[in-house]
């Protein structure tokens, strides 16, 4: 059966979160896809019940063709070639057959060049695991996008983006709408400014991105409040920031901490300015104790079931991937939190057990950044 991929990209939204497609063309673009086997199905996917979803930055994942926009590593003339672009689709592909209980129902991959990545992994090695539904989303003139790949029946996407003060959030934020085993949930799917041009400099764009969200989850639960959602990425920022840099900053990411709360108080009275950041939590269900009643938290695996950190750099580990979870996932009712994992494991990593960074003159290693794995349970009850 032949599989529809469509691109979404190149938007950018002055204040305003859009709906990329009306929601009734959506069965259209989805109406050539139905009726491969379930996604639950024997060595398809994650068991009946039980849902896994991986996040990983990929680190410049370029097409083997030349448009310009490439980084000097990726030009023809330093030696790129389609060769070696399909040499890492390949490793790539190998690396995600590999991971313990096989392939994840749904991949979301950060620095990707373009739609036709996607569609070479999901064609390639991965082909019999039936990744039929596939997404991307960049900005317009950008090297690098964000994506998601999945087995599972994908019913709605939006694009979010903002400018800020006159520059733009370099990409966008994915949302994504999935209903496996007719249990409804939401990925936000991010890859934030990063602390290239100074940590504190660049700190208002991964608050203009978490601005977004927020607004956006506070949509959701105006109209459906049971519906979980998940921030996942890679946010450019550590989950322990705000002590990293001595409470001198406040972070887009902010403990659930007394100082932190009183700094906001003190200096923040608008609601506006509060919704700029996300409270971390490491409590089940999540909850932000020391700040307004208003401000949701978000539970962070971090320091929880996940050590150590998925980047390495300059010699210390960071925590700047990230899977954060709503209260929903809490609950006993529909998807609910199993687990959350780093794959420090080969062969993601090298034998100095740190991430396996890929070298583009040589073609050897996967990636700088160590893949993160997301495990959901199912506890819908059946009804009469």
């Amino acid at each position: 059966m032949q599989k529809f991929f469509r691109r979404f990209g190149g938007w950018v939204l002055r204040g305003k979160l859009r709906r990329l497609l009306p929601l009734c063309m959506l069965p259209l673009l989805l109406a050539g896809v139905c009726g491969l086997p379930d996604w639950a199905g024997a060595g398809k996917g994650s068991p009946r019940g039980s849902l896994r979803v991986l996040s990983w930055n990929v680190q410049t994942l370029f097409d083997g063709e030349q448009v310009g926009n490439e980084y000097t590593d990726y030009l023809n003339e330093a030696g790129w070639a389609e060769e070696k672009y399909s040499a890492r689709i390949s490793s790539i592909s190998r690396a995600i057959e590999q991971i313990d209980g096989g392939p994840p129902d749904v991949l979301a991959l950060m620095e990707i060049e373009n739609l036709q990545c996607l569609k070479d992994l999901a064609r390639g090695e991965l082909a019999r695991y039936g990744y039929n539904w596939a997404y991307f989303a960049g900005n317009k003139g950008m090297s690098q996008g964000l994506g998601v790949l999945s087995r599972i029946p994908i019913t709605e996407v939006r694009l979010h983006g903002m400018v800020w003060d006159q520059e733009t959030v370099p990409r966008p934020v994915l949302e994504v709408w999935l209903r496996p085993e007719d249990a409804p949930l939401v990925l936000f799917v991010c890859h934030w400014k990063s602390k290239l041009g100074g940590e504190d400099e660049t700190e208002t764009l991964r608050r203009a991105s978490a601005r977004i969200i927020l607004r956006r989850i506070r949509e959701i639960r105006a109209v459906r409040p049971d519906v979980p959602a998940v921030i996942m990425g890679d946010l450019n920022e550590n989950h322990d920031d705000f002590y990293r840099r001595e409470g001198k900053i406040l972070s887009a990411l902010l403990p659930d901490d007394p100082a932190a709360a009183d700094i906001i108080n003190a200096d923040f009275t608008g609601a506006g300015n509060r919704d700029s950041y996300l409270v971390l939590s490491g409590e089940k269900p999540p909850m932000a104790a020391n700040f307004d009643a208003a401000m949701p938290a978000f539970y962070s695996p971090w320091g929880q079931e996940m050590r150590n950190g998925s980047y390495y750099y300059k010699n210390n580990w960071e925590t700047i991937d990230h899977f954060l979870l709503t209260e929903q996932f809490f609950d006993e009712a529909g998807w609910d939190f199993s687990g959350c994992r780093v794959l420090a494991e080969e062969p993601f990593i090298n034998s100095k057990g740190t991430p396996n960074r890929y070298n583009p003159r040589s073609g050897y290693g996967l990636s700088d950044h160590l893949p993160l794995m997301l495990e959901l349970t199912n506890f819908t009850k059946p009804t009469d």
